[in-house]
C-alpha cells in the first residue's frame, strides 16, 4: 500500500509520493536534457566527439560556427586531425614521439595518444577553416569509456585563441618598441654627454692651467676664471645629473650590492666634502663607529648619495653652523644614516615636495645654484639599492635627511683605509719618459700637451687617429699610452685591442680618456681591458694620479727599459 502526503492545503486531493518521486526524476531528466542541449548548442566552443577510431561522430554547433563546415559534411567522413594544419600535427608526434621514447604517427594518433593512455592533455593547434582561414585554437581532449574501461571515443572541446594570440603580440610589439626606445634614448644620453663634454674640456681644463700657472693670474683674472671654473663644474653637474636620471628612468642603471663598510664610505665621503666645508666656515662631525658596521648597497652610489646629502647640508647651511652624521640602528636589520644641518629649515609643505624633479622649493632666486635633480635622482638610486629615503625640518632650526639600508653581515677581512693618492715623480729626476696620446681634437691635444708639460720627466707624443697612434706605439714604445675612444676609422678600443696583441707593446698600460661618460661605456671600457677610464672634462689632479699610477706600474714591470736618457 502507498504512502501518501497530506495535502499542504486540506482543501486539496492527497498527492502519492511515488508519483512525487516520479514527477521529480522527469523534472531532472528535462533540465539535463535542456542543459546537455545547451552545451551541444553553443557557439563559444567547439565539441567534436569521435569514435574509437578518430572518425567525427558528433560535431556541435560551435564547431560549425568556428570552422565552417556543417555536421553531416564532417560526421562518419573525416578526423579532428583533418581540420589542422598539417605540418603542426606531424611536429607534434615528432616532439611526443621524443618526450615519450615511443613512435607515434602524424594524424588523428599524435592527437589522442595522451588521452588514450590516461593522461590529461591540452595543447594549442591551428585550425583552418573551410574557407581556408586559420586561427589557434585551444583543444582539451579526453578519451571516453564503456563500463568495462575500454575506449570507445574521443571528446575534444576547443576554444577560439585568436583574441588572446593577438594581446599577446600587440604586448609584444609594445614591449619591443619600449625596449627600443629605452636603447634609442640611451645611446642619444651617451652621445649627447659626449658631445657636451667634450667642449666643457677644453673649458675647463685651460682654465685650470691658467689658475695654476706661472705666473700666478692677477687679483682680477683670478676672479674671472673662478667664475669660469664655478659655471664649467655646475655645468658637468647638471650633466651628471640629467645622464643619472635618464638613466634609472630606462632602467638601464646597473647596481652592484655588496656589504659596504659604513666606516670606509664616510671617511671617503668626509676628505671630498670638509674641503667645502671650511671655505664657508662650517663645521662638520661625523660619527665614531665603535663597531663595523655594513649595509647592502653599490659602494659607488651609496658614496654619491651621501656626498649630495652632505652637500646639500653644507650648500643651504648658515656661516659658521655645522652638519652633524650619526648612524643608528632603528629596528633590527637596518641602519639609518642621517644627515642634519643648522639651515634655515623647511615648511612642511616644502617637505612634501622635496623629491619633486626640477623643483627647487622656491630658491631659484636664491644665491645657491642647483637644478632640482640631485635629490630626485637620489632617492631613486636609494630605493633601487633596497633602501628608503625621508626628511624632517623646522623653520628657523635646521633640516635632517636620512636613509636607511639593509645591514650586511660584516666579512672577515681588515679594515681598508683609503689609499693616499700616488706621489709625483721629482722635479730633478735625471730621466723622462714618453707619453703617447691618442686624440683627434686639437684642442684636447693641446691641453693634455701643456699639463705633461708642467712635468720635466715627461714628454708627450700626439697622434691624431689610431693607426698612427699604432705605429707611433710601435716605434717609440711609451710607458703609458692615453687612448681616447671616440676615434676617426678605428675606435680606441679596437685600437687598445690591437696593441694588446703585438708583443713589442701588449704590455704598456692604456688609460681611457674619453667623454663617453655613461657607466655603460666606463664599465666596457674597463672591461675591454683599459688600466684606467677618465672622463672628460679632465681634472688635471685625476689625470696625473693616474699617469703616476700607471708609470710606477710600468717601471715595476719594465724596469729601466721604458727609462730614456736626456739628450
Amino acid at each position: 500500500m502507498s504512502e501518501s502526503r497530506p495535502p499542504a492545503d486540506p482543501g486539496q486531493p492527497t498527492v502519492p509520493a511515488g508519483e512525487l518521486l516520479e514527477t521529480g526524476r522527469r523534472n531532472a531528466l528535462l533540465k539535463a536534457g535542456a542543459l546537455q542541449n545547451a552545451i551541444l548548442t553553443s557557439a563559444n566552443f567547439s565539441i567534436i566527439a569521435t569514435d574509437e577510431k578518430g572518425i567525427i561522430q558528433l560535431f556541435n554547433v560551435g564547431a560549425e560556427h568556428m570552422l565552417g563546415y556543417r555536421a553531416d559534411e564532417v560526421i562518419n567522413r573525416c578526423s579532428p586531425s583533418d581540420l589542422h594544419d598539417p605540418a603542426e600535427v606531424t611536429a607534434r608526434a615528432l616532439a611526443l614521439s621524443t618526450e615519450l621514447d615511443t613512435s607515434i604517427a602524424p594524424g588523428f594518433e599524435a592527437l589522442a595518444f595522451k588521452a588514450s593512455r590516461g593522461i590529461e592533455d591540452i595543447y594549442e593547434l591551428t585550425y583552418i577553416n573551410k574557407n581556408g582561414s586559420r586561427f589557434p585554437a585551444i583543444i582539451s581532449i579526453t578519451a571516453l569509456r564503456d563500463d568495462y574501461g575500454d575506449v570507445i571515443g574521443y571528446l575534444l572541446i576547443g576554444t577560439d585563441n585568436s583574441v588572446r594570440k593577438r594581446v599577446e603580440m600587440q604586448l609584444n610589439d609594445a614591449v619591443a618598441a619600449a625596449e627600443k626606445a629605452n636603447l634609442a634614448k640611451t645611446d642619444f644620453i651617451s652621445s649627447m654627454s659626449h658631445e657636451l663634454r667634450t667642449p666643457l674640456n677644453a673649458i675647463l681644463g685651460f682654465a685650470q692651467l691658467v689658475e695654476s700657472g706661472t705666473p700666478a693670474p692677477t687679483p682680477t683674472q683670478k676672479r674671472s676664471i673662478d667664475q669660469i671654473l664655478k659655471a664649467g663644474w655646475y655645468l658637468l653637474e647638471l650633466i651628471n645629473e640629467i645622464l643619472d636620471l635618464a638613466l634609472i628612468e630606462s632602467g638601464k642603471l646597473s647596481l652592484s650590492e655588496e656589504p659596504v663598510s659604513l666606516m670606509e664610505v664616510l671617511l671617503e665621503c668626509r676628505s671630498m666634502v670638509e674641503p667645502q666645508a671650511a671655505q664657508r666656515s662650517i663645521g662638520m662631525v661625523f660619527p665614531r663607529l665603535q663597531v663595523p658596521r655594513h649595509v647592502n648597497a653599490d659602494r659607488t652610489r651609496l658614496k654619491q648619495v651621501l656626498i649630495n646629502l652632505l652637500f646639500n647640508a653644507i650648500k643651504y647651511n648658515q656661516p659658521g653652523g655645522h652638519v652633524t652624521v650619526e648612524c643608528t640602528t632603528p629596528t633590527p636589520g637596518k641602519v639609518r644614516i642621517s644627515v642634519r644641518d643648522t639651515g634655515a629649515g623647511l615648511a612642511p609643505g616644502q617637505v612634501s615636495q622635496l623629491f619633486q624633479p626640477f623643483n627647487r622649493l622656491g630658491q631659484e632666486s636664491g644665491k645657491e645654484e642647483g637644478t632640482g635633480i640631485g635629490l630626485v635622482v637620489t632617492q631613486r638610486l636609494v630605493h633601487l639599492m633596497g633602501g628608503e629615503i625621508g626628511a624632517n625640518s623646522q623653520p628657523g632650526v635646521g633640516s635632517e635627511f636620512w636613509i636607511e639600508m639593509d645591514q650586511a653581515t660584516t666579512p672577515g677581512l681588515p679594515l681598508i683605509q683609503p689609499a693616499e693618492p700616488p706621489r709625483a715623480e721629482a722635479e730633478h729626476d735625471t730621466a723622462y719618459r714618453t707619453v703617447l696620446y691618442v686624440e683627434d681634437n686639437p684642442a684636447n691635444l693641446e691641453l693634455v700637451e701643456q699639463i705633461i708639460a708642467r712635468r720635466s720627466n715627461l714628454r708627450l707624443l700626439g697622434a691624431a687617429d689610431a693607426r698612427l697612434g699604432i705605429e707611433f706605439a710601435r716605434v717609440y714604445r711609451p710607458a703609458v699610452i692615453l687612448m681616447d675612444i671616440n676615434l676617426p676609422g678605428i675606435n680606441g678600443i679596437e685600437a687598445m685591442k690591437i696593441l694588446r696583441t703585438d708583443p713589442v707593446t701588449a704590455r704598456i698600460p692604456i688609460i681611457a680618456l674619453s667623454a663617453n661618460a655613461v657607466p655603460r661605456d666606463v664599465h666596457r671600457g674597463l672591461e675591454a681591458g683599459f688600466c684606467n677610464y677618465i672622463t672628460k672634462p679632465i681634472k688635471v689632479s685625476q689625470l696625473m694620479d693616474a699617469l703616476d699610477a700607471a708609470l710606477a706600474d710600468a717601471a715595476a714591470t719594465h724596469g729601466q727599459d721604458l727609462v730614456e736618457d736626456i739628450p
